[in-house]
């Protein structure tokens, strides 16, 4: 069972153990979900977290430059007059 698993994991990277739970399964195997997360640890087929991709925002506030002298930098309010 182990090597079936191994095989799976090996051929679709990204499957987590319950996927690999629905390919043993379709493939008659009578296998019980708890089983194949406890041998999906043991074998260390653990899937990577994905890292987050950065904001935009993030990235803008560090190309912000220090004003050097006065009236350097302008900002702006926009407001509706009623």
């Amino acid at each position: 069972m182990k090597l079936k698993i191994k095989d799976i994991c090996q051929t679709r990277v990204r499957y987590g153990y319950r996927r690999v739970h629905v390919l043993l399964r379709r493939d008659g195997w009578p296998i019980n979900p708890n089983r194949i997360y406890r041998l999906y640890k043991e074998m260390g087929l653990q899937l990577r977290n994905k890292v987050p991709k950065r904001r935009v925002k993030a990235k803008l506030l560090a190309d912000r430059m220090e004003p050097t002298h006065s009236n350097h930098v302008w900002a702006m309010d926009l407001t509706c007059p009623r």
